[in-house]
Order: C-alpha cells, then sequence, then structure tokens
C-alpha cells in the first residue's frame, strides 16, 4: 500500500490545501497570527500521517498517527478562533469543522488497524 492511496491522509491533504487557500486571502496581520497557527495545524495532520506511515515499527507508526489526531484538535481550535474573529464565515467553518469530523472517525479507524493484517485504510 501506499501513503497517497491511504484515504485519511488524502482527506488531511484536502483539509490543508483548503485551509492554506482560505488563509492566503486574509490580510496579513491576520495570517501572521491567526492563520499561520491555523495552516501549521491542519498541514501536521497529514505530515504526521506520512511520518508514522514511513516508521517502521508499528508502534512508532501508532505515535504519529496520535500527534496527527492532537493536530486536528488544534485545527479546530484555531477555525474556532477564526470564526469568532470573523475571519471564516459560518459556513465555511461548518464545512471545515464537517470535513475534520470525517477525518477523526476514518483517522481512529486507521489507529486501530495499525499492526493488524487489514491496515489498508
Amino acid at each position: 500500500m501506499k501513503l497517497e492511496n491511504l484515504v485519511v491522509y488524502k482527506l488531511a491533504m484536502e483539509i490543508g490545501e483548503e485551509v492554506f487557500a482560505i488563509v492566503d486571502k486574509w490580510e496579513s496581520f491576520d495570517k501572521w497570527t491567526t492563520g499561520k497557527q491555523l495552516i501549521e495545524a491542519a498541514d501536521s495532520m497529514a505530515s504526521n500521517i506520512s511520518e508514522g506511515f514511513g516508521r517502521y515499527f508499528f508502534k512508532e507508526n501508532k505515535q504519529f498517527q496520535y500527534y496527527s489526531r492532537g493536530s486536528q484538535s488544534e485545527t479546530r481550535t484555531w477555525l474556532q478562533k477564526a470564526r469568532n474573529r470573523d475571519l471564516i464565515d459560518e459556513a465555511t467553518h461548518l464545512h471545515l469543522m464537517s470535513k475534520l469530523d470525517e477525518f477523526g472517525k476514518r483517522h481512529n479507524n486507521y489507529i486501530k488497524s495499525i499492526g493488524s493484517s487489514n491496515s489498508d485504510q
């Protein structure tokens, strides 16, 4: 199995790209305060999945998946801050939160599968 075929990886990549496109349109101050943190958290979801996937030992892979799950939680916080600061509208906020919900469910299933014979999720 290739990393690029993992559904959770693809979803994390999509979220990161959507977040980047949104933040890219913000004013400088908002970009360098809230935006920078939001992008780093969202991008960290995919990068930790990738790093864990490349590890030889299952326990190491799982540890990086837990880091990715923490980044998902951090992304939620920064999206809420962006909404509270009127940097994103309600529809965008709900759309991204929904994608994070889907990611979370799929990611938890992937984490459970690591080390089993059916880890192609």
